[in-house]
């Protein structure tokens, strides 16, 4: 890997485009490097993965809504379409991305990268594949696509924080699903370097979308960002321009959206044929909840089983959790978000407050993906007791490690302190989520096609379960036009065309 040096640039002193960081991402996205068997077998295991979401979801609103859109826009003539999932219907490469990356993203049950900022590295699956679909692309071409978008993605947010000048994430999302389009489509530098441009200045929004009162943007804001890459690399591709230098510009995204006219990033990049192999330093969720949350729900299931005193609000007088500052600060107390501890608030708001998935957690000893979110669930009367007991604070230890470049000692988890009325202090830890590469229960193969059957029963046939799963395994001898094979659809009648809304389209 190479560092790379990123400041702000006068426009007086005129950078290069070779010293640009969209121009390096634009060169390391045309590097024609071999993607190794270990990346293969990962992309694969994220496809399941996010296709296991996504049909998981195939009937809450925010997708009848954005497949809805979607199946308005056919495709267009120089190409054969993108599939939806859930369907059998083709649409516009652009709005296949949008409905399916709002799919994969609505239950917040997808894979992660958490470093200097945060990240869903799989958000950049769907505009790849369905850019893949619609050019006939071969199941190669889709490994090296997937290969760059996630090496993108994970190396800005091991070097620029967009959270602390409330920038979204979805900022490098952007530019690394136009780069690893760029790579699918055998794109020229210039090309990809144009493309990862427009897609950065496009899709910059605030994090209001996950403050608050969230709402169901925070489903979309990923499947926009994807669907601008989708046209950032059109549009680059018919010779069109784009913001220049978009990073560096004394105007531009860092000078006066993150860290200003001084900032100074170290962006690490493979260097000429170095293997993309980012992917790697992934991993996905067990659970259904935000990614600071897996550790504390497997901790909560592990004391539900082990102090069951613990469970009954009658018998607790405080909950103190010790974690580091992104989880105290987002999904904390210190959030002070009053929404955090509403019972009435909606599911994407208890996404996002640890006292509430530390409280059902711990009275259930388990977590479900519907029910653990249900209203009747969060309005119980001990549940309300409980959960209002609980509090966060930063320990600046656990701060250290969420921070630490080092992957065997970084941790997204923390301590708790449960006092009982009676004085008794119940203490644990736990430093990684049972499910991480580092964890209890590592996730493996085995665990991405259980995830698939769980969250796919009563939605799609076990023939369509079988058949897709088969396809996925053969992924990198998928030939040219095969790619429509990994969708998946569901079975008859559990789709109805008449709940879709009614808009513009």
């Amino acid at each position: 890997m190479i560092n790379h040096e990123v400041r702000v640039y006068p426009s007086a002193e005129n950078l290069p485009r070779e010293d640009q960081l969209a121009y390096k991402i634009a060169k390391v996205a045309a590097d024609d490097v071999e993607v190794t068997d270990e990346v293969k077998e990962m992309i694969i295991n994220r496809i399941i993965d996010n296709a296991s979401v996504a049909v998981a979801s195939l009937n809450r609103a925010p997708i009848i809504s954005a497949r809805s859109q979607a199946v308005t826009h056919a495709p267009t003539t120089n190409g054969t379409g993108a599939s939806v999932f859930g369907i059998e219907e083709k649409v516009s490469p652009e709005w296949a991305a949008w409905a399916n990356g709002v799919a994969v993203r609505e239950l917040d049950y997808h894979d992660t990268f958490l470093a200097a900022d945060y990240s869903h590295p799989g958000d950049n699956i769907p505009a790849i594949l369905a850019a893949a679909e619609h050019a006939g692309k071969s199941g190669h071409d889709l490994i090296r696509g997937i290969a760059t978008g996630y090496e993108i993605q994970v190396n800005l947010v091991k070097a620029i924080c967009l959270h602390e000048h409330k920038i979204d994430h979805v900022a490098h999302l952007g530019p690394s699903a136009a780069a690893g389009l760029g790579t699918l489509l055998g794109a020229d530098v210039e090309t990809i370097f144009q493309a990862v441009g427009q897609a950065l200045h496009t899709t910059t929004a605030t994090r209001q979308s996950r403050k608050g009162e969230i709402s169901t943007w925070k489903a979309h804001a990923p499947a926009f960002a994807a669907k601008m890459a989708v046209e950032s690399i059109d549009r680059a591709l018919r010779g069109q321009t784009s913001p220049v230098p978009i990073y560096e510009g004394e105007d531009g995204f860092i000078a006066w959206l993150l860290d200003g006219p001084d900032a100074c990033y170290s962006v690490p990049l493979p260097e000429q044929g170095e293997a993309k192999r980012a992917i790697l330093d992934t991993y996905t969720k067990e659970h259904s909840a935000e990614y600071q949350a897996q550790a504390w729900i497997d901790l909560a299931r592990k004391l539900h089983t082990e102090h069951p005193e613990a469970t009954d609000p009658a018998n607790v007088e405080s909950i103190l959790i010790k974690t580091s500052h992104h989880t105290h600060y987002v999904i904390g107390t210190g959030a002070n978000d009053p929404e955090k501890m509403d019972p009435n608030a909606s599911r994407e708001t208890l996404d996002h407050s640890i006292m509430y998935i530390f409280a059902v957690a711990l009275q259930d000893g388990s977590w479900h993906h519907v029910d653990s979110y249900a209203p009747e669930r969060a309005q119980r009367p001990d549940t309300v007791e409980l959960w209002h007991k609980v509090s966060t604070v930063e320990d600046p230890e656990w701060t250290r490690r969420y921070h630490s470049l080092d992957l065997n000692e970084k941790a997204f988890g923390g301590s708790v302190e449960i006092t009982l009325k009676d004085g008794t202090v119940i203490t644990d830890e736990i430093a990684v989520a049972d499910a991480h590469p580092l964890g209890a229960r590592p996730f493996g193969r085995e665990q991405y096609i259980n995830k698939l059957r769980t969250l796919a029963e009563g939605i799609v046939e076990e023939a369509e379960i079988t058949r897709f799963l088969d396809v996925v395994a053969r992924l990198d001898e998928l030939k040219a036009g095969e790619l429509d094979q990994l969708n998946v659809v569901a079975k008859p009648g559990y789709i109805n065309p008449a709940d879709a809304p009614k808009g513009l389209f």
